[in-house]
């Protein structure tokens, strides 16, 4: 992974006002942030959350059932979250963690109510606009008792040639069968530094889900979410897509920790290089039986570039039931002869192929994401022909 100097880059002074209304928001940042999976002109959202550059600017609940602030808002609210603030990560985990915790711009603390079920998905959008920022960020997510819930975060650069650093902290709580979906699009820039940490813990009978889609170019990204399974019965999975073009480096997967029995969790990503770095970790491990887990990690390498794909299973007690798949190549030529076969040519067969192995239908994204996201892997695709 590049070396990062984040003396490169401004983490103060670059603040913005509340804007009440997103819809008024410049047509080109607009597109940006769509491609990240946020749509600012739609009403259908539960809560909308916007944290540009170094300041929150929109954060409004429209759903008596979910709670939800600035992260700073909150802190002083609730006497620094003493249950949540910095339980899962440690802040000196690295430099970025430190960085956060010296200097926390904002973030959302998003909190629903025992046993509510929030109909629509919650929309939050980090944002770099100005070239040469930094951006810190702190999420708490607290999924009480009983409840469910759909977050739709986009993270996007104003440009694809914008300077800029993302910092982000995550913490999640799934309580007692409880339920959180949380999906992640990333829509950065040649030049963007990110560097998420993510952990989150599951009670009895939660389930967390994870959608992750990255499609377009990063300078460089190295994130390993984690979530531990603390609960019987308990589930997670894990599903992302991401492309890495020519100059991007991207290292990036996924942990479950399995610490109650009964607990189960599912691992799949689908990766393509088409010139750049592509790591693609993935860890389960279980510490308990009964237990499942399966990892799958499967990439194609179009036009050059370098992937590597690291599974890892740790079993510490007898009885567990964990597996994986892991390949890295390039399109079969039988798979593209059998649809010439069938009537199409070469570059048809070829579409195909790329556009079956990229499908996010999985993850259920509907509506002008969709459409964005599809736009996307047609682009991959004539860059593949």
């Amino acid at each position: 992974m590049k070396k990062v100097n984040l003396g490169n880059f401004s983490f103060s002074g670059i603040e913005h006002g509340e804007i009440a209304d997103l819809r008024t928001l410049d047509a080109n940042d607009k597109h940006r942030i769509l491609h990240a999976g946020v749509d600012v002109d739609s009403d259908a959202a539960a809560a909308v959350f916007m944290h540009m550059d170094q300041s929150t600017v929109h954060c409004k609940s429209r759903d008596p059932g979910l709670e939800l602030l600035d992260f700073n808002v909150a802190m002083k609210r609730y006497d620094n979250l003493p249950e949540y603030a910095w339980k899962l990560i440690d802040r000196d985990k690295d430099e970025f963690t430190r960085n956060v915790a010296a200097n926390t711009h904002g973030g959302y603390f998003i909190r629903t109510k025992p046993g509510v079920r929030i109909e629509k998905p919650v929309q939050s959008c980090l944002f770099l606009k100005a070239d040469n920022a930094g951006q810190n960020v702190h999420n708490i997510v607290v999924v009480e008792e009983g409840s469910e819930v759909h977050i739709m975060t986009g993270c996007s650069t104003a440009h694809g040639s914008t300077h800029a650093a993302h910092l982000g902290i995550t913490e999640f709580y799934v309580k007692k069968g409880g339920k959180l979906t949380f999906t992640m699009v990333h829509n950065w820039g040649e030049n963007a530094t990110v560097r998420p940490r993510s952990v989150g813990v599951v009670e009895e009978g939660g389930v967390f889900q994870s959608n992750y889609v990255l499609m377009n170019a990063v300078g460089t990204l190295q994130m390993y979410p984690a979530i531990y399974l603390n609960g019987r019965g308990a589930i997670a999975r894990f599903n992302s897509v991401i492309v890495t073009p020519t100059g991007s480096h991207v290292d990036t997967g996924s942990r479950v920790i399995m610490n109650a029995p009964e607990t189960r969790c599912e691992v799949i990503a689908r990766t393509i290089t088409t010139g750049g770095v592509n790591i693609a970790r993935g860890h389960i491990a279980g510490h308990a039986v009964p237990c499942r887990g399966h990892l799958e990690c499967k990439g194609l390498i179009l036009g050059g570039g370098q992937m590597l794909a690291i599974p890892e299973l740790d079993a510490t007690v007898e009885g567990v039931d964990l597996s994986h798949e892991a390949a890295v190549g390039k399109i079969a030529q039988d798979e593209i002869e059998y649809l010439m076969a069938r009537g199409m040519d070469e570059a048809e067969a070829t579409s195909t192929i790329v556009r079956g192995f990229l499908n996010v239908d999985i993850m259920g994204l509907d509506g002008p994401l969709a459409k964005a996201i599809q736009e996307q892997v047609e682009q991959i695709d004539a860059n593949a022909m």
